[in-house]
């Protein structure tokens, strides 16, 4: 089991980039981020046109949004890539932006929930990212931001949670996909898509309708994509909602009966996600997820 090339380590006095490759944000909203990188972290930050603009729901058309992510991406002085927000976008502007710098010189994106898209793109590229707060977000839990700082200056990391009642137990070890659970449906079939077999899975989401994540679970169990996995991560389903008609089951039992036929360990209620608590996953590491009756640990390589 190997992972994928890890971009460089951060160290002190380094220049990172924040973009906003999706929703439109007020660029108040992260001066906060910008300034604990500035003054707790010892880095440069600079901030493209993207954080700043506007088109309908984006920030900026996609030509914007493509022209800024492209320009951070080609310039080899920025070691990390961080996307201000999610929300809707990144998966219009991922086939026009051209990796090839990248791919020579690669450096850290960071982001969840629609960046899922860009991290699966990535990742079929062979590189590691990390499914992290935003600046957007880095301020809602202290943990969770300290373990995203942990990764990009290379320190190792541990994850441990108690037990759930869906739980399944068992080890499973294998590279670390996944995200935001309608964004790796979405991405099915498409050119950001990867092979999931052989690896550990983590999922999310927010403001789901129950039914629709059966249908997703659905979609994902009949393209064969659950079937060869080496472990299963359920992180926040937040604010799941029902119909008029209740679905009658909750987001985590939805899932538990679409994986009932597979032997993988299973663990629930991971703090990542849209929730407050938001761990730091690097997508593309080997991993080691181990569940038993009191705990879940997970261990990177």
């Amino acid at each position: 089991m190997k992972s994928l090339i890890a971009p460089p380590f951060l160290q002190k006095g380094d220049k990172v980039a924040i973009v906003a490759l999706a929703s439109k944000l007020n660029s108040d909203d992260i001066q906060p981020a910008i300034q604990l990188m500035q003054d707790n972290w010892g880095l440069k930050v600079v901030v493209g046109e993207s954080v700043s603009a506007s088109y309908f729901g984006f920030a900026g058309t996609d030509k914007v949004r493509a022209r800024d992510f492209q320009k951070m991406l080609d310039d080899t002085s920025i070691k990390v890539i961080f996307s201000a927000r999610g929300g809707y976008g990144s998966s219009r502007i991922i086939d026009s932006v051209d990796f090839t710098i990248f791919q020579q010189s690669p450096k850290w994106v960071v982001g969840f929930s629609d960046i899922t898209a860009v991290h699966s793109h990535i990742q079929s590229l062979g590189f590691q990212s990390l499914h992290a707060p935003m600046p957007k977000t880095f301020l809602k839990d202290d943990y969770s931001l300290e373990t995203l700082r942990a990764f990009l200056y290379g320190e190792s990391q541990k994850y441990e949670i108690g037990g759930n009642e869906l739980d399944r137990f068992g080890m499973g070890q294998g590279q670390i996909i996944g995200g935001n659970l309608c964004l790796l449906a979405h991405l099915v079939g498409s050119p950001s898509d990867i092979n999931w077999d052989g690896k550990i899975l983590f999922i999310e989401d927010v403001s789901e309708y129950l039914y629709n994540i059966d249908r997703m679970m659905i979609q994902l169990k009949r393209a064969g994509k659950l079937r060869n996995l080496k472990g299963l991560i359920v992180g926040s389903f937040t604010d799941s909602k029902e119909n008029d008609e209740p679905f009658g089951k909750t987001a985590y039992e939805i899932i538990a009966e679409h994986v009932a036929e597979y032997n993988y360990p299973v663990c629930y209620g991971f703090p990542t996600g849209h929730d407050t608590a938001n761990w730091s996953i690097p997508c593309g590491r080997a991993a080691t997820l181990a569940v038993d009756e009191s705990k879940s640990v997970l261990t990177f390589r």
